[in-house]
């Protein structure tokens, strides 16, 4: 930590190195994990309903297994083809075997990995909050990535978030206040769910899933409940503008599902990196403490 003080680009550096090394893994997780939740409940279909004869998968499929291929000619990626952002800039955004493009969504997952990791060690510098925070910038990544694929925002991640964000205030390392983190998850679900059946009450239709509860409630968690009413105002406005421009685009209908778990990752972010000021203004200037 010493060379941390007297070089301080060293950190944001490591960080930025770290982010995208990491960026890597977050595609292979926002590409395999709904796969690896479908399979699964293919499985438990077979076992639970075996009079519909429902063939359950039988090899093996993780984050690990079977090695990386090409989606396109399903050759197996060589380690020189899997160096981040490196490797998608040399081979031009293309196949080294069947020249089929690569979706750009790959480097830029790795790019925003190692850029949202350096403003992260930039703004908290060299301590173990950072770190957690690190992380935590990384899994809002991974979840902002596999909602907008799938519509999903799984619970092996989300749950595990709100428990990680309580025990760091519960130790001591987050500055949020035991309390105000747990407060912050109650709050943060149920905010959204009973969003969620008013809707359904007036109008019988499901305005969004009960995935975005929980990433609420994890950001509730994380920052506190003090930060919900403008991490829910946020995610609302850029939701909006950038929804109805993915609508427009895709030329669907207003009644089309679109994520909103993206602008709550968004949103919460950019209150983690540079609300508290303004939370701490607004708190004392209109609430008096």
């Amino acid at each position: 930590m010493e060379a941390f003080q007297f070089y301080p680009w060293l950190f944001p550096l490591m960080a930025a190195i770290f982010g995208l090394i990491i960026g890597s893994f977050l595609n292979v997780v926002i590409y395999r994990l709904p796969l690896m939740m479908e399979r699964e409940w293919r499985r438990d279909c077979a076992e639970s309903f075996p009079e519909y004869h429902i063939e359950p998968p039988t090899d093996v499929f993780n984050l690990s297994l079977p090695a990386s291929t090409c989606p396109h000619c399903q050759t197996r990626l060589k380690i020189k083809d899997n160096i981040p952002l490196i490797s998608w800039l040399m081979l031009k955004g293309k196949c080294r075997y069947c020249s089929r493009s690569i979706s750009i969504r790959y480097p830029l997952v790795e790019l925003l990995s190692a850029l949202t990791c350096a403003g992260v060690a930039w703004q908290f510098g060299s301590t173990p909050y950072a770190l957690a925070l690190i992380a935590f910038t990384l899994v809002l990544i991974a979840l902002t990535g596999i909602d907008f694929a799938t519509l999903l925002l799984p619970d092996q991640i989300t749950l595990p978030l709100v428990w990680a964000g309580i025990f760091l205030a519960l130790v001591g390392i987050s500055p949020i206040s035991l309390q105000d983190a747990v407060i912050g998850a109650i709050s943060g679900y149920l905010c959204l769910w009973t969003v969620y059946w008013l809707f359904k009450l007036l109008t019988g239709k499901e305005g969004m899933g009960y995935g975005d509860f929980k990433l609420l409630a994890a950001l509730g968690a994380w920052l506190g409940w003090q930060a919900l009413p403008f991490v829910v105002l946020l995610s609302s406005v850029v939701g909006l503008v950038f929804g109805l421009i993915q609508l427009r685009l895709q030329k669907q209908g207003i009644d089309k599902a679109f994520p909103f778990g993206p602008y709550l990752a968004i949103a919460g972010w950019v209150i983690m990196m540079w609300g508290t000021p303004f939370m701490a203004w607004y708190f004392q200037h209109y609430l008096g403490y």
